[in-house]
C-alpha cells in the first residue's frame, strides 16, 4: 500500500511538507503512516463485505471499556497491531480494545508510540453508517524504556495524527505540524491518492454536532451553550465521532460531547480519540477543549482515561467554552 499523488511517483513524503525529509523528528514516520494505510485498506474490505461474510454483530466479549465487542472491532484491532508492528518503527501501541500496552520493540529504530481507536463508531456497522479509525503518534525518545508509562504522554507531544473514514468512499486524513492532507482510497489500484491537499477548517461554521438526546442531563450552563448553538447553526449528528469530525473539518462546524452529572469526565477517550482529533483540528486552524482546558495540555493519568470533548471552528469553540464555564 502506497500513498501517492496523482501523476506522481508513489513517494509517501510528497504528501507532507518538503521539510519532512530534513526533520530528524520524522525519521521513519512514513513507514508508520504506510502501515496505517495498509491496515485501513484491509479493514475497508472487511467493512464493505461484512454483511455478506456474516461478520456483523456482537461477540460474547466485553472490552476494557465495559462495551460489547463487535466482530469487526477485533478484526480491526488485530489488523492494525499487525501492520504497525511490521512497520519496524513502532515501539508500543495503546488500543481501545486492549487493556494493557502492546510492546513491539525497544531497539533504536523503534522510535514511535501509537495510540489508536481501531474502529470508532462500531455500533453503527450493522446499519451501514460511516465509521472510522483514529491514530495518535508520539515520538519515543532515544533510550526511553518501553512500558505502560510510555503511553502516558500529553497530546502536545504528538508528532502526527491520522484518521480513516469508511463511508461512501474511504478517506484518510494525516496531519503533522502545520500540515493536514487528505487521501482517498482508489478501489481499483488499492492505493490512497491525495485528493484533499492542505486542509483548513473553513472560517464559517455551518453546523453543530451533538447528541441532543442528552440535553436534559446537562447542567444549566451547558444547556445554555446548546441553546446558543441551536439558534445559529444546523444540527448534523451521525453518532460516529470520526464521521462527525470529518464533515466539520471539510464544511466547518463544532462537535461537542460534554460531561454530565452521570458522566462528569465525559465518555470519549483522551488518548486515542480526543488527542489525535485535537491535534488535527489545531493543525487545520481549529481548537479542541475539554469543558475547561485545551485537550492537548491534559496530562494523562491512565491509558483509557475519558474526557469531555469540544472541537472544531476555533471562534465557536471558544465561545461555547466561555458559556459553559460562566459562573
Amino acid at each position: 500500500m502506497t500513498l501517492i499523488k496523482p501523476s506522481k511517483n508513489p513517494i509517501l513524503s510528497n504528501y507532507a511538507a518538503d521539510a519532512w525529509s530534513a526533520d530528524s523528528r520524522h525519521d521513519g514516520l512514513d513507514s508508520v503512516i504506510a502501515a496505517i494505510a495498509d491496515g485501513a485498506a484491509l479493514i475497508e474490505e472487511k467493512v464493505r463485505a461484512a454483511t455478506l461474510a456474516d461478520a456483523i454483530g456482537t461477540s460474547d466479549e466485553v472490552n476494557v471499556q465495559g462495551e460489547i465487542v463487535q466482530y469487526l472491532d477485533t478484526a480491526a484491532s488485530d489488523a492494525f497491531v499487525d501492520t504497525l508492528s511490521r512497520s519496524g518503527r513502532v515501539a508500543a501501541i495503546g488500543c481501545e480494545e486492549i487493556e494493557g500496552t502492546v510492546v513491539v520493540g525497544d531497539g533504536p529504530q523503534h522510535n514511535y508510540i501509537v495510540q489508536m481507536d481501531p474502529l470508532d463508531g462500531s455500533s453503527n456497522i450493522d446499519v451501514a453508517v460511516s465509521i472510522g479509525s483514529i491514530f495518535g503518534i508520539w515520538r519515543r525518545e532515544d533510550g526511553e524504556a518501553v512500558n505502560d508509562a510510555s503511553l502516558l504522554k500529553p497530546g502536545n507531544q504528538q508528532i502526527a495524527a491520522a484518521y480513516v473514514v469508511y463511508g461512501s468512499s474511504t478517506v484518510m486524513i494525516v496531519a503533522v505540524e502545520n500540515s493536514v492532507q487528505g487521501f482517498t482510497l482508489d478501489p481499483e489500484t488499492r492505493q490512497f491518492v491525495l485528493t484533499h491537499p492542505d486542509l483548513r477548517i473553513p472560517e464559517k461554521c455551518s453546523c453543530y454536532s451533538a447528541n441532543e438526546g442528552n440535553f436534559d442531563k446537562l447542567d444549566d450552563s451547558t444547556q445554555k451553550a446548546f441553546i446558543e448553538l441551536r439558534g445559529k447553526y444546523s444540527l448534523r449528528y451521525v453518532g460516529s465521532l470520526v464521521a462527525d469530525f470529518h464533515r466539520n473539518l471539510l464544511k466547518g462546524g463544532i462537535f461537542l460531547y460534554p460531561g454530565d452529572p452521570k458522566s462528569p469526565n465525559g465518555k470519549l477517550r483522551l488518548m486515542y480519540e480526543a488527542n489525535p482529533l485535537g491535534f488535527i483540528a489545531e493543525q487545520a486552524g481549529g481548537a479542541a477543549y475539554s469543558d475547561s482546558q485545551r485537550i492537548m495540555d491534559i496530562q494523562p493519568e491512565h491509558p483509557h482515561q475519558r474526557t469531555p470533548l469540544i472541537l472544531g471552528n476555533r471562534d465557536v469553540v471558544k465561545q461555547t467554552i466561555a458559556i459553559i464555564n460562566k459562573a
